[in-house]
């Protein structure tokens, strides 16, 4: 399964329906520690089996409205068809709840993922007051978009549309140390549109807008909404995350109408003292190319990808590193530079640091650098990114030798290669 081990987020506040207790799945009883998320039709939670296990419970609403479970039977369906991607979220299988009320109702249990892009435009929104550029670092702009672009581009192979792309259904996972699309209670197969109403204000394609309008009015509709309105909604979700502000209201004044390249070039150039001028026009550009309002001249998810915005590379800001979850943690404020230079001494502090360390999960390797970059920072890497959420946790704001340990978390890919960043903003 996903985590080998049990988080424990804030638990949102408490709400006045009643909420499960157990799931009783294929002769295991799994725990519900937290409700993640409640829409219409569905409900999440995050639920574990002993101590080994942590998955998330989608439980479906019984819904005659559709006559029966069409909600749980269309998203089963999707994901059943569509597993083994990496930017998709892994569906584990399918059960019946028999609560005591006698009402039996349908779930999937899924991968348990983190943060979503919706949490961290908020998390950004309040911390960016230090920093020149508003929104996201552009390492983050470029894994997201990179993520989200081999996510469509495998669906559009498989022939399916999303339709519902924003940034509450795109969520970290820090096991697999990728974003991953969720929710595809709206997805259809290109050219059998089966939703008459698809896409999230705000993030809504301009011919999606027409056909629901259409559809609303009870006008017969020919010809389906295809691939091309998954790579609007990523345009505008990106240009969220640069901007660091929501757009619903931007798409909807009769300036975007009239010309949203200006806005565009707007946004872009309120944002520019703080960023290197070529690849913000890079990222500028693709925006631009997916937010095209004719769909035929959209460019497509694998066009996309060969943007020269991929082949640059950023730093993330160090706010980032505290919200994305890795199996890496980097400690900071611990080690004097005197403990550097002298061997017993540094083998010494090398000896705590892995003992402390260990006390939170089993540790695959530590590093402490004695030049820089990195100098004197300890870096632990844990066998699993729930031993090192618990370890973040557990050791941040604690004392060693009076000074207080700040422990961010430090992207998997860039530690193994060596790859420590000198600074972050």
């Amino acid at each position: 399964m996903a985590q080998c081990g049990p988080l424990e987020p804030p638990q949102p506040p408490a709400e006045p329906s009643v909420k499960p207790v157990l799931f009783e799945v294929f002769g295991e009883i799994w725990t519900v520690q937290a409700r993640l998320g409640q829409g219409v039709s569905a409900s999440v939670y995050q639920v574990s089996s002993g101590r080994a296990c942590t998955a998330a419970v989608k439980q479906f609403q019984a819904d005659s409205h559709h006559g029966g479970d069409y909600g749980f039977h269309k998203e089963r369906t999707v994901l059943e068809d569509i597993q083994g991607h990496k930017n998709i979220v892994t569906l584990y299988g399918v059960f019946t709840n028999h609560s005591g009320v006698g009402v039996a109702t349908r779930c999937l249990l899924l991968e348990l993922l983190d943060i979503s892009v919706s949490e961290l435009l908020l998390r950004a929104g309040s911390s960016h007051h230090h920093r020149a550029q508003q929104g996201l670092s552009m390492w983050l702009v470029q894994l997201c978009a990179r993520d989200m672009l081999e996510a469509l581009s495998f669906l559009r192979r498989e022939g399916y549309v999303h339709a519902d792309l924003k940034p509450r259904n795109i969520l970290w996972s820090a096991d697999d140390q990728c974003f991953k699309l969720i929710d595809f209670g709206l997805s259809f197969k290109e050219g059998n549109q089966d939703v008459k109403y698809i896409q999230t204000d705000g993030y809504r394609a301009p011919e999606a807008e027409l056909r629901n309008s259409l559809a609303q009015a009870g006008v017969e509709l020919g010809g389906h909404c295809t691939a091309a309105v998954d790579l609007w909604s990523l345009g505008i979700v990106l240009l969220e995350m640069f901007s660091g502000t929501k757009l619903k209201d931007t798409v909807r004044s009769q300036q975007w109408q009239d010309n949203s390249a200006a806005v565009i070039d707007h946004i872009f150039g309120g944002n520019s003292e703080a960023l290197p001028a070529i690849p913000m026009y890079h990222l500028r550009d693709l925006i631009k190319s997916m937010l095209e309002k004719n769909p035929q001249r959209r460019c497509t998810a694998d066009k996309a990808l060969l943007s020269p915005f991929f082949s640059v590379p950023f730093a993330p800001h160090i706010e980032e590193l505290v919200l994305l979850p890795s199996p890496v943690l980097r400690l900071l404020n611990l080690i004097d530079d005197s403990h550097l230079h002298n061997e017993d001494q540094y083998e010494d502090v090398l000896d705590d640091m892995r003992e402390e360390c260990e006390k939170y999960g089993s540790v695959v390797s530590l590093l402490i650098p004695k030049e820089n970059p990195g100098k004197g920072q300890v870096f632990v890497e844990y066998a699993c990114s729930s031993d090192s959420k618990e370890a973040q946790r557990r050791l941040t704001g604690r004392t060693f030798d009076g000074r207080f340990v700040v422990a961010t978390f430090y992207p998997l890919s860039a530690y193994r290669k060596g790859y420590l960043y000198q600074t972050l903003q």
